[in-house]
């Protein structure tokens, strides 16, 4: 049975996160020493945490990698198609974590090569072109924020793939089927631990700006349907959300990601860990 871990952040955020990962089997369980780790945040423009991932929340995660013995931690993202992924990152703070003790390496999505992935199986996506990180990490961990979303309803660790996408082909992705069409992506992501920040999120709207409350929470899972479910319950504790009136294992996302076997089918495949 997966495992997921949901700890009220107190004082120190990198303790919670590593007691968050030790609940589910410790950092060692996901890195190997020597192995390069990628980690995809969310910048999907330069507005503040929740919009955007949180500075100190990265910095955290990338000492706690390299404290498991990784070689290098590398951060890798591509915005909206209509903003500059180098200059959010400027605005957000991002490249200073090359500057400390034991850096990360920033890379811009657009600024690297980019390679073709056939979907197995697909319905609605033949192919798609991807991030070359994609094949040169050894390990990837998501860091996805926790909020509601104008167009998919919800954007957790399925929505946060679409960072990964060529931005031209983006447009075509929203025309129709979104939801769909990202669990379908999701098929050619191989996470190996995904950890949520979800001491504040988006109640409503969404991804850039809404109804902020503070659950105060880290999740960290291996699952990317576990952890959006709880995400999902998290939000819908709040009066005045958007998603009150939804079943999350319904949500075309969830209910097609599950269908595809990327991750838990009802929630006796997973067990919540509050430590």
């Amino acid at each position: 049975m997966t495992k997921l871990a949901k700890i009220k952040v107190e004082n120190n955020l990198k303790e919670t996160i590593l007691k968050a990962v030790n609940l589910i089997g410790g950092f060692d369980r996901f890195i190997k020493k020597g192995e390069v780790v990628l980690l995809k945040p969310n910048f999907n423009t330069s507005d503040p945490f929740p919009a955007s991932s949180d500075f100190d929340f990265i910095k955290a995660v990338a000492e706690l990698v390299y404290d498991c013995g990784a070689k290098i931690v590398i951060l890798g993202e591509s915005s909206t198609m209509s903003l500059n992924t180098k200059k959010i990152m400027e605005k957000l703070g991002i490249f200073e974590l090359e500057k400390i003790e034991r850096p990360v390496r920033i890379y811009v999505f657009e600024e690297r090569d980019w390679i073709k992935k056939e979907i197995p199986d697909p319905k609605y996506l033949k192919s798609l072109t991807v991030s070359e990180f994609l094949d040169k990490a050894d390990r990837l961990i998501l860091l996805p924020c926790l909020k509601t979303h104008s167009l998919a309803k919800f954007t957790g660790s399925l929505k946060l793939a679409m960072g990964f996408m060529k931005p031209i082909e983006r447009i075509n992705f929203h025309l129709k089927n979104l939801q769909e069409k990202i669990a379908e992506l999701n098929k050619i992501i191989k996470p190996d631990l995904i950890l949520m920040d979800a001491r504040k999120c988006f109640i409503t709207k969404g991804p850039n700006r809404g109804d902020i409350r503070e659950p105060n929470f880290i999740l960290a899972s291996d699952d990317r349907i576990a952890i959006d479910i709880e995400g999902i319950k998290i939000i819908q504790g709040f009066k005045g959300n958007d998603l009150k009136n939804i079943n999350p294992w319904q949500l075309p996302q969830i209910k097609k990601a599950s269908e595809f076997g990327l991750g838990a089918r009802n929630e006796n495949e997973y067990q919540v860990l509050n430590g």
